[in-house]
């Protein structure tokens, strides 16, 4: 397994990166439009409809891709430059969510449009997200991992928490066709951030003359695709080319205990983020009473924990940081036991402070511990088998929440969300025992 020694945080060496400062820049622009989307259609659905049912729809069209995009999305991330592949999942994105503004700005908008404008932009998400994540790897310095990561996730949560309380204020007037007509703007500025970051092709295989070593299938389709000869041939040569890849993906996870315990439990708590809104749009409506501006300052709240948890984060001490690792999973569960009787705004926000400082201290640590242990070829393939996992966690819990809180109410369903981190919990404590104390310092 490969290693890294221990290197203190310098944020002076990780702004000097001009690629990343685009890169974050990039990251906090797309994830103030989505975060505007997100939040303003999941208001949209429960305003129009009063059904949790109905919203928990939403999820689940987002995530519908992620059970298949990322299988050849981790391989086109390990394959081709990740920048040029990025900028184009932006430029897809913004035509139909601008698209999906034009038709509410009509008066036209009817349900399916929003999760056909969902399903798209999900898939463009399902493999965006792996191919940023495996970007980092490229722009900042080995050393660096801890500190790169905590800063995009504040990149991130600052554009989440402006967009949360931008939509809280903003959509009542704007409505939901000026929510969108932002966001589709803001693909745009992410795109020409990512297009800046640096100049030329890179490929994440650059000391390979050919995506893998020479073998008789990969000389054959290299050979056809160069003199246009053989179609069939390259076909041929291309798709058993991919299917190793795959195959080889797949090995090196079965191999590597400590990046599926830290990827499970990653995945599992990305899952309980996206699926809680399902929940939490009731918690606004039915219990705080506090309509779309209350909805505003919850997901505020999550960012600005997000953004707290990020910073320190990334300057705990390394002996510290698996043992917080464990409480912030924990930490998650009781939160979400106790949510649903607080029952009043201010106590409500602290509560969503709480859960976004635990997940930022989560995500950092496993992010940076994946990226110091997975080889930079395996990277796509492994972000797309968390992706894979978030998916399918997303859609169980996405549905099972609907229901349940239609159902048997609130209370029931932020007890699924409490028994879902449980199980991440009992996974992030897998991962702490896989790293024998010695080896913490020479991997985080």
């Amino acid at each position: 397994m490969a290693t890294t020694a221990t290197h203190r945080v310098d944020w002076k060496l990780i702004w000097a990166q001009r690629g990343f400062r685009y890169f974050f820049l990039a990251m906090f622009v797309s994830l103030f439009g989505s975060g505007m989307n997100f939040a303003g259609v999941s208001w949209y659905i429960l305003a129009a409809t009063h059904s949790t049912v109905k919203v928990s729809g939403q999820v689940i069209v987002m995530t519908l891709p992620g059970l298949f995009v990322p299988f050849l999305g981790g391989v086109l991330i390990d394959r081709i430059d990740r920048r040029y592949l990025g900028v184009l999942l932006d430029l897809v994105r913004a035509f139909f969510v601008l698209a999906t503004a034009y038709i509410a700005w009509r008066g036209q908008l009817q349900l399916w449009h929003l999760y056909a404008m969902t399903l798209i932009t999900g898939i463009g998400s399902a493999m965006y997200w792996a191919t940023v994540n495996a970007l980092v790897q490229e722009v900042i310095p080995s050393s660096q991992f801890t500190g790169a990561n905590a800063a995009v996730l504040v990149g991130v949560q600052s554009g989440m928490l402006i967009a949360g309380a931008f939509v809280g204020f903003l959509y009542n007037t704007a409505g939901i066709a000026g929510i969108l007509f932002i966001d589709g703007l803001t693909y745009f500025v992410s795109a020409f951030c990512l297009y800046r970051l640096r100049r030329g092709y890179v490929s994440p295989r650059e000391s390979q003359k050919y995506p893998r070593e020479y073998n008789e299938a990969t000389e054959a389709t290299a050979e056809a695709l160069e003199t246009g000869e053989n179609p069939e041939v390259a076909e041929a040569g291309l798709s058993l080319a991919v299917y190793a890849d795959m195959k080889e993906g797949f090995a090196y996870l079965r191999q590597q205990p400590l990046v599926r315990a830290l990827g499970i439990t990653h995945s599992i708590m990305m899952a309980g983020v996206v699926s809680a809104n399902v929940v939490l749009v009731a918690l606004a409506n039915d219990i705080l009473h506090s309509g779309p501006r209350g909805l505003g300052f919850l997901e505020a709240g999550w960012a600005t924990g997000a953004i707290i948890g990020g910073l320190i984060a990334s300057q705990l001490p390394q002996a510290m940081r698996m043992p917080l690792y464990v409480a912030a999973c924990a930490g998650l569960a009781a939160g979400h036991m106790a949510t649903p009787f607080v029952a009043f705004l201010v106590g409500a926000v602290m509560m969503q402070i709480l859960f976004g400082f635990c997940r930022a201290l989560g995500g950092v640590v496993a992010q940076s511990s994946l990226m110091s242990i997975v080889p930079r070829h395996f990277m796509g393939r492994t972000q797309s088998a968390m992706s894979t996992l978030t998916t399918v966690v997303q859609r169980f819990m996405s549905i099972a929440l609907g229901w349940v809180a239609q159902g048997a109410g609130l209370i029931a369903g932020y007890s699924l969300l409490a028994l879902l981190y449980t199980g991440a919990t009992v996974s992030s404590i897998r991962a702490r025992q896989l790293l024998p104390y010695a080896s913490v310092t020479s991997i985080l």
